[in-house]
């Protein structure tokens, strides 16, 4: 195996050969439309094929007109903003198909192309409500029944070698024609039917820097057609490019270890100095390829030349940033120092770029902070406004990595003109889809971390903060609960908004390593929920050393260390934080036989007031939750304390939830998800003006009233 082959493919497999996966038993079930669809999934479940969100597939079939009931030609396409992978039928946009040709007639030209968007939707068949994308005259046009147009990294990599056109042609023969970029859009379409007709022994249509379509008379025959150029376009490339990749290796990757520990100290360093207009999530990348290209020769040369393909520089923006770091001569506190030099200069080179392409109607200059962050033996780090996203920002700079290898290799690789990037990057129609965009979440961009995080509280903790938006790391010290805690939330609110770290609170080195997990799954800590805990009852006579002891490691010196490492992390931020405190009626008012946790929850309420004051000047804000009596999925009462409390109080252990909703003054239960309910109103900007402050959600007692 070479070098090349080493890397190339994203998808692991034994061969890089891309299979036919087309049952035909399967097939012959399904309707027309259906047929589409299979096909669409089938070429989107792989991303050696098209990235996600990216390619369009299309079929033109036959229906009956609704209001004429005479045989029409229909035009099924990806609507905007769908995945091949994961599509259903609603993900097609359905057009006539005679209406489209018609729109011909009202074509004024390369300056009037934005507006036959807003002809598209007359154009709709059977009222269906799914927005037809601006590849729909690409698909429209071509002169064949089904066609498919991917983003493959080894087809991308011939598209953006400076020779493209004539590689194209030694590569493929007479079945691939060839255009040179153009953005997307209706005269694209024209060009493409053109090339089509005038050569009716084409299979596709290679477009310069961009991607490629392919066509078929049958479903089957389209999806076999375009994994065959594909696969001649991967076998070149094999054959072609021998030697080693970006000019070869200029340092060697650093060890795991290394690299996650500079990994966790550089992204809320980053993330708190790209942070000011809007919160980003990051995402950490240090896989084959990234550490290949991250450690070589010319990877400064080549993250300047940008992306090629749209569909990569829409989700990386112009160019990466290359952080200065030095893996031959690692100084992390250098390299932190210098970061705000690196980030200023990117912003100062991106509003120049923005000066220099800028049209009259531009929309205003948007995020002047890169996406992608590069570091020199390390690996690269990604930043959006949500996990998800920075995370699929990271899976298209390894495709432009890819794309680079490969066109660097056997030609030169040439990246997106820089004003064609502008008119990309700004276009009105992409403006436009921004703008309607539905309003962020009050908690979208927030970081949560919460101890005890598989618990009742906890667990009614993490669904109110997820509700609202937060991406949320749980820790908790029970691996086995932790883990089927976490599969259920990730089920249910994706798992690119939820991971897990098992933490005792009581060790230092295990809270340290909690912090850096955090960090390394998603850039920071902005809020923390400090709710981990355990419960004993005693005379004081019967209490041990080993019990009282137990109860301050846990809850006293556990939120001490706690909230020490989230403090350092919101330091090192420099957004300011809200940090919370799930105390007790208890550190208020005394129980009998509870010396131990009585105690050791009054000395966290008190931590918390002290953090109050050292983190105001810091925009840190730390309050305190006080609940009374949480019975119900509460995990402190699954052990000894329910038999403790209730032979304290002389019950029965079924009596002791009435016995204490008889005791509050509004003779009412208390849940966990009511301690939740009060965590969020701490954690958003509801209570911006709120520290130092405790909330008893206890439905009353009056002992424990703090005035």
């Amino acid at each position: 195996m070479t070098h090349f082959e080493q890397f190339w493919s994203r998808t692991v497999t034994a061969t890089s050969t891309l299979p036919s996966l087309w049952d035909a038993a399967h097939a012959a079930t399904l309707s027309a439309p259906e047929l589409l669809l299979y096909r669409s999934n089938l070429l989107g479940s792989d991303l050696r094929v098209t990235n996600y969100g990216g390619g369009n597939t299309s079929a033109k079939l036959t229906h009956s007109d609704p209001l004429t009931g005479q045989d029409v030609t229909v035009l099924w396409v990806k609507g905007s903003g769908g995945d091949l992978g994961s599509m259903a039928l609603d993900g097609f946009s359905t057009l006539y198909l005679d209406k489209l040709q018609q729109l011909k007639g009202l074509y004024r030209g390369l300056e009037h192309e934005d507006e036959m968007v807003g002809y598209l939707p007359h154009c709709t068949f059977n009222l269906n409500p799914r927005a037809a994308s601006i590849d729909t005259p690409l698909h429209a046009y071509i002169p064949y029944a089904h066609v498919d147009h991917m983003h493959p990294d080894a087809v991308i990599a011939i598209a953006a070698a400076a020779r493209s056109q004539e590689l194209t042609a030694e590569i493929f023969g007479g079945e691939i024609g060839w255009l040179p970029w153009q953005r997307p859009g209706f005269d694209l379409g024209l060009k493409l039917e053109a090339v089509a007709r005038s050569n009716p022994k084409l299979r596709g249509i290679m477009l310069g820097g961009h991607g490629v379509f392919t066509w078929g008379d049958t479903a089957q025959d389209c999806y076999e057609t375009t994994l065959r150029i594909i696969n001649r376009a991967d076998e070149w490339l094999r054959a072609t490019v021998t030697g080693p990749a970006f000019g070869g290796p200029a340092c060697a990757p650093l060890a795991e270890s290394e690299r996650r520990t500079i990994a966790a100290a550089l992204m809320p360093a980053l993330r708190g100095k790209i942070s000011a207009t809007q919160p980003k999530v990051g995402h950490f990348n240090d896989s084959p390829e990234v550490l290949e290209f991250v450690c070589a020769k010319d990877r400064d040369a080549l993250a300047a030349l940008g992306t090629s393909c749209p569909d990569h520089f829409l989700r990386t923006k112009i160019r990466p940033l290359v952080v200065p770091f030095d893996p031959q001569q690692p100084d992390l506190p250098a390299t932190l120092a210098a970061l705000d030099d690196a980030v200023a200069a990117y912003r100062a080179d991106y509003a120049a770029y923005y000066e220099r392409c800028r049209r009259p109607n531009s929309p205003k200059m948007r995020d002047p902070n890169a996406v992608v962050y590069l570091v020199p033996g390390v690996g690269m780090i990604t930043f959006a406004a949500d996990k998800a996203t920075a995370r699929i920002a990271g899976e298209f700079y390894v495709n432009a990595i890819n794309v680079m290898r490969g066109a660097n290799g056997a030609d030169r690789y040439v990246g997106l003109d820089e004003q064609e990037a502008f008119d990309i990057e700004y276009w009105l129609l992409e403006e436009a889809k921004l703008q309607r965009m539905p309003k962020p979440k009050s908690l979208a961009g927030q970081i949560a971390f919460v101890t005890g995080g598989a618990g009742g509280i906890g667990r009614a903790t993490v669904e109110s903060l997820l509700g609202d938006g937060a991406a949320v790391v749980l820790a908790d010290i029970d691996a086995d609960s932790l883990n089927a805690t976490v599969q259920d939330f990730a089920k249910r609110f994706g798992k690119d908004r939820v991971t897990g770290v098992r933490v005792d609170v009581t060790d230092e080195a295990s809270v340290t390593a909690g912090f850096e997990a955090a960090a390394l799954a998603f850039g920071g800590v902005d809020l923390l929920v400090s709710n981990a805990g355990i419960a004993s009852a005693a005379p004081v006579e019967e209490t041990s050393l080993d019990l009282w002891n137990r109860n301050i490691s846990v809850l006293t010196t556990g939120y001490f260390l706690v909230g020490r490492e989230a403090f350092k992390v919101m330091k090192t931020q420099g957004t300011g934080g809200s940090i919370v405190f799930i105390g007790s009626k208890n550190a208020l008012a005394a129980s009998p036989n509870a010396s131990a946790y009585c105690t050791a929850k009054a000395a966290e309420l008190h931590l918390a007031r002290c953090l109050a004051l050292e983190g105001a000047p810091l925009g840190i804000r730390v309050n305190s939750v006080n609940p009374d009596a949480v019975l119900r999925g509460s995990k402190i009462w699954s052990g000894s304390w329910l038999q403790e409390r209730a032979e304290a109080y002389n019950l029965s252990t079924d009596a002791l939830e009435d016995h204490y909703r008889q005791r509050s003054l509004l003779k009412r239960s208390v849940y966990p998800e009511d301690i939740a309910a009060a965590v969020l109103f701490f954690c958003t900007g509801a209570s911006a003006k709120s520290t130092g402050n405790i909330l008893n959600v206890d439905a009353g007692n009056a002992a424990a009233f703090t005035r």
